[in-house]
């Protein structure tokens, strides 16, 4: 029989009722799409000789195969995965999970019209920024604040409207804090990317102010300090307190700018982590502008926000670049929900997960890890491991406080094969469940730490810990 006539057409295969619930589902179009790459593969195979076989197994095992593609098109690349990594505001993971009062706020904002450039008072025009001006000013004492689309895009914002003038471009920063960030993200970079021109002054481990007195000219734009969130240099160092440069910047009369990078509204301290700089402590000492992040320490979404003078804040406004970084209702949404938690730092445990992630208790998550060993040791039986109750040590993560690590609990999976490849494909494994699991591999175990798996989650963990059976795991001969 020729190998072409046994492939079907395309509407003999769209009569099929197995397709009916798949064309109902996902559209006449978008089956027949699929349908019609697969009878193209199946040409392009005769063309090469293939014998297909029987005709009946040939449109039957294409009715599979375009089920299979429809379903796997239908999963959303974005997807939700349990954090197992032990690094809490893991950047490739999305930083920090939101409250509840955020998800909300952001839904309500989502499915409604909401008044996010309108004046409810006057029936005018509003600002958006008015959302939470009001908010970020009573939290860091500023007398005004704007939000943009990250804390990158906020210090380039700032550069670029104070910094870009003919004559007055110069910024002078300490070469101690000439920073990169992740994705290669260098502090050199975007000051010359916003038309300012960086002065370096000091040594990397030792800045003092008689470095930035030396260095002001008339050519100067503003004073700069960057605090250094992901990484810190121990030992014979030096730093100009920001209250020093802040007096000699308003004695040069130039602005003083501070990059706080991460950013916490909170005294951290309080709840026995390491303390990191505060937006109200840089204002308090003089500080001109501060810029942070809203994904971080903070706690909610993505957001670079700029408190300080009212002066500069407007004219940093008015930067047609503003409305291109601008953020849009379901972020401010987000950000107003999160901002009202800390009027109260007393509950702010109890409703910011962020927080309740960073303090959350070793012996805490060493329970929860003693609960889940027997099942993942029953899901994973047939395989030459073994798994174990071990203690670990998270980290923040996102450039926050680099050297601090947090005490924490979690499994252990270990080969008990001299062949190696198992863990590579456990891990592999992992990431194919229905919600995908990323942990680590370190010193020859893969590591789920449990700091991140919420109690109301485990058993939804647990459920589909039974589909590992049915993966490629074992050892390939």
């Amino acid at each position: 029989m020729n190998q072409f006539a046994k492939i079907p057409s395309v509407s003999r295969v769209l009569e099929n009722q197995r397709l009916a619930q798949s064309i109902n589902e996902y559209g006449h179009s978008a089956v027949t799409r699929v349908i019609r790459n697969h009878l193209e593969i199946l040409r392009q195979q005769v063309s090469d000789g293939v014998d297909l076989g029987d005709k009946d197994e040939i449109e039957s095992g294409l009715i599979r195969q375009v089920i299979q593609d429809l379903q796997q098109q239908a999963v959303p690349n974005l997807r939700p995965v349990f954090n197992l990594t032990g690094t809490v505001l893991h950047t490739n993971l999305g930083r920090a999970s939101l409250p509840p009062d955020a998800i909300a706020a952001m839904v309500d904002a989502a499915r409604y019209p909401c008044a996010l450039e309108y004046d409810l008072e006057t029936g005018g025009r509003g600002d958006r920024d008015a959302l939470v001006e009001e908010l970020l000013c009573e939290l860091t004492g500023a007398e005004a604040a704007t939000v943009v689309n990250n804390n990158a895009a906020a210090v380039f914002l700032t550069l670029n409207t104070l910094a870009s003038a003919k004559g007055k471009k110069q910024v002078i920063v300490s070469r101690g804090e000439l920073i990169e960030i992740g994705g290669a993200f260098r502090v050199p970079d975007i000051m010359s990317r916003s038309g300012a021109k960086l002065v370096e002054v000091g040594t990397t481990n030792r800045t003092h102010l008689k470095d930035f007195q030396g260095a002001i000219t008339s050519k100067t734009a503003m004073l700069m300090k960057i605090h250094t969130s992901n990484y810190e240099i121990q030992g014979f160092t030096h730093a100009v307190p920001e209250k020093q440069l802040a007096e000699l910047a308003h004695k040069s009369e130039v602005p003083f700018v501070v990059d706080l990078g991460s950013g916490t509204l909170a005294h951290l301290e309080d709840w026995g982590l390491p303390h990191e700089p505060t937006p109200r402590e840089s204002i308090e000492a003089g500080a001109d502008l501060v810029t942070f992040s809203g994904d971080k320490l903070l706690g909610g979404p993505q957001a670079g926000l700029l408190v300080g003078k009212r002066a500069l804040i407007e004219q940093i406004k008015k930067n047609p670049l503003k409305r291109a970084l601008r953020v849009g209702k379901i972020t401010l949404a987000a950000l107003e929900a999160v901002l009202r938690l800390y009027r109260n730092p007393d509950s702010l445990q109890n409703k910011l997960a962020t927080l309740q992630q960073l303090t959350r208790p070793q012996a805490d998550i060493q329970a929860a890890a003693e609960r889940l060993l027997p099942m993942l040791q029953s899901a994973l039986q047939p395989l030459p491991v073994s798994v174990e109750v071990v203690l670990l040590n998270s980290q923040i993560g996102s450039g926050s406080l680099p050297v601090e690590r947090l005490p924490s609990a979690g499994l252990s999976i270990r080969s008990n094969s001299r062949k190696n490849g198992i863990l590579h494909r456990m891990e592999a494994a992992l990431r194919k469940l229905e919600r995908p699991v990323i942990g680590r591999i370190d010193n020859d175990a893969m590591l789920l730490d449990l700091r991140c798996l919420a109690h109301e989650d485990e058993a939804f963990f647990i459920r589909q810990l039974s589909q590992l059976a049915q993966m490629p795991i074992h050892e390939t001969k």
